[in-house]
């Protein structure tokens, strides 16, 4: 493809994808798969890296990441980012009400009611209709440019097309993880060993503020826009400014009112405490604006706060029950999670007898004590979570609650390191939660996919000594099976051909299946396309796993120290006569130019353009060689930002060529 060729097809490619963007994220009515979809990213990213001076401005290749920032510019809003006055009472809305007829004396009004979303509030900047900067709001007079993290949200258009904007407008919104996504999340990280995150607010937030952009495309957040600024608009009220924004593609929640009476408002509030728990995001509120453009300007601000507009806050549902005792449960990998044991009562439509307590810390910062009465809440309107004790009912005699030190399962003593909040329980091999755990965490869709076996099933077969590690599963037979509660013939046939059928599995599946803690499906993709087989990664060095894709040094640590386990090698072997696959069948790619011809290459650090895996990919594309460690037989060593010190000096020593990611692409185009 020449060059003239090459902008065209990527200009093509562009508007294709963009459409089926919007389709997807703002028209909910998906055209293509999202392989599909996937397909036509990964050509026009193949080609952009080809020919980077073609790649537009906005490119949906943006949406992937790839920018690593080390610190977040400090960028003055054009126009300040005012908080509302707050209320949880309708007679301080009346009062509102009250100020703004008198303000406008008597001048008929109207209000625009939104809910209040529980996210991270974010600024964008448009300039010739493309998304140029998106700012946090910070103190309100200045925040951080966040831009490269803003761009991986799909749902944010990257560039809008229409005639008569101004050349310059600003867009105001609120970036939130969506309840499904957030709880994927949790369950993920409690899957590979990590702390689950407190609350989505705090997450979405903490994700904004990301470093690698990568990371945050990962992560799926998504954005409400719900505030139009700038010049020469043609508007005159908020409710245009909503459909002007809807006309733009821009993501707005359907869940606005325009209201004519304050006795309209507290209908709005009504309706909408009781239904927000069926959105997709946490809601706390509802931001109430005098419609009217105008209207706004004259009634004007406070120092702080505008007076044409107020939140109302709803109040979290909150019980008073008793504290009947602690339980404390044990995950897969041993992390213990102490449970609150409740009289039962009624909260938000649903019976509460138990409520998540977090970890030691949490017990300690309340001071519980059994017999509490304790005030319980639906933490995101889902989880029951205790808040706090009601001190005027607790007991003279009560005493403060004593942390387990041994597991409540297998009684081995608890260990708890000093940068983490959970405390753990050490007996992997012999501690019958993490036993089922890790055999459940084996058969689960995204790992080995045996959805003929189930958690009840699990329990019976180790209950009677069948199964005991995963590999056990690959040697059961028809009689064991029979023997289980609920099994008849053709349950029996089914539950075999599906333990047969996965050792079909790829490689990629069975090595996030076999639990190294810390190796999540994402890394374990990586490290087996990486090292390509199940041999080489147990003999890999610290230092060449961390050169692997998104492995770092933790994840480096964990999987020196399970293939270092005897038993874990023994499994292993096991699982390879049972016929797993432990080579992965990924191809090389394909072969598109002979640019870097035959020259050999070791990649390290992080790069703007590119990930690890992605950068040896396009070396090979070009017909290069790709090293896993530096010798005096290497061409190049290319090195990016956070490089081990090692290989550099390394590389001088040898006099290997070192050269920069700018000096790469140099090489690619010959």
């Amino acid at each position: 493809m020449n060059a003239s060729e090459a902008k065209k097809t990527i200009a093509a490619l562009s508007e294709k994808i963009n459409l089926h963007n919007d389709l997807y994220y703002q028209k909910s009515k998906p055209q293509i798969s999202d392989f599909e979809f996937d397909q036509l990213l990964v050509e026009l990213t193949r080609l952009e890296e080809q020919f980077p001076q073609f790649k537009l401005e906005d490119s949906p290749t943006q949406r992937v990441g790839g920018t690593v920032t080390k610190d977040f510019e400090t960028v003055v809003h054009r126009y300040p980012m005012l908080s509302l006055g707050n209320t949880y009472s309708k007679e301080e809305l009346q009062d509102f009400d009250k100020r703004v007829a008198k303000g406008l004396e008597g001048e008929p009004f109207e209000y625009f009611c939104e809910l209040k979303f529980d996210g991270v509030s974010i600024s964008l900047l448009y300039e010739n209709g493309v998304m140029k900067r998106g700012v946090t709001r910070g103190d309100g007079v200045r925040g951080d440019d966040v831009t490269a993290n803003v761009r991986t949200i799909r749902s944010i258009p990257l560039s809008v097309k229409e005639k008569n904007l101004p050349s310059m407008f600003e867009v105001r919104g609120e970036v939130f993880l969506p309840k499904k996504v957030f709880e994927q999340l949790n369950k993920d990280r409690e899957d590979i060993g990590e702390e689950t995150y407190a609350n989505a607010r705090n997450t979405a937030s903490g994700t904004l503020k990301m470093q690698d952009s990568r990371q945050v495309a990962k992560r799926k957040l998504d954005c409400f826009l719900y505030y139009l600024l700038g010049e020469e608009l043609s508007i005159s009220t908020h409710e245009e400014a909503i459909h002007k924004l809807e006309s733009l593609n821009f993501q707005i929640s359907p869940t606005y009112k325009k209201c004519s009476t304050i006795q309209d408002v507290m209908a709005y509030i009504a309706h909408w405490e009781k239904r927000r728990t069926e959105l997709p995001l946490e809601t706390d509120g509802v931001v109430i604006k005098v419609n009217r453009l105008d209207q706004q300007a004259r009634l004007g601000y406070t120092a702080k706060v505008p007076r044409w507009a107020i939140s109302f806050k709803y109040k979290s549902e909150s019980i008073s029950t008793r504290l009947n005792g602690i339980t404390y449960q044990v995950g897969r990998t041993g992390a213990i999670t102490p449970v609150a044991e409740l009289e039962p009562v009624l909260l938000a439509g649903t019976t509460v007898k138990r409520a998540s307590l977090h970890n030691a810390n949490e017990i300690a910062r309340l001071d519980l004590r059994i017999g509490d009465h304790v005030f319980v809440e639906k933490g995101g309107e889902i989880i029951p979570k205790v808040t706090a004790v009601d001190l005027t009912k607790r007991s003279k005699n009560s005493k403060s609650v004593i942390y387990i030190t041994r597991c409540p399962e297998c009684a081995t003593s608890l260990i708890r390191k000093e940068d983490q909040a959970n405390h753990y329980c050490p007996n992997e091999k012999g501690c019958p939660p993490q036993i089922k755990g890790k055999i459940e965490h084996f058969i689960q869709r995204k790992a080995m996919n045996i959805d003929s076996l189930g958690e009840k099933t699990i329990e019976q077969l180790f209950d009677r000594g069948l199964v005991k590690t995963p590999a056990d599963l690959y040697d059961l037979r028809r009689e064991d099976i029979l023997k289980l509660e609920g099994f008849k013939d053709l349950s029996t046939k089914n539950l075999l051909a599906g333990i047969e059928a996965s050792t079909s599995t790829p490689f990629e599946s069975v090595l996030f299946a076999i639990g190294i803690r810390f190796v999540g499906k994402t890394v374990a993709e990586k490290i087996a396309r990486y090292f390509k087989n199940i041999d080489t990664i147990s003999k890999a060095s610290f230092e060449e796993l961390r050169n692997a894709p998104e492995v770092g040094e933790k994840i480096a640590e964990s999987i020196v120290a399970f293939f270092k386990d005897r038993d874990n090698l023994r499994e292993i072997e096991r699982l390879r006569k049972a016929g797993l696959q432990f080579e992965s069948s990924e191809k090389e790619p394909e072969k598109v130019s002979d640019a870097l011809g035959g020259k050999s290459f070791v990649v390290s650090g992080t790069f703007e353009h590119y990930e690890r895996d992605e950068i040896k990919e396009v070396i090979l594309a070009n017909g290069g060689r790709v090293l896993s460690g530096v010798s005096a037989k290497l061409d190049y060593l290319v090195a990016g930002e956070n490089m081990g010190p090692s290989k550099r000096e390394k590389a001088e020593k040898l006099k290997v060529t070192i050269i920069s990611e700018a000096e790469f692409q140099k090489m690619l185009k010959g």
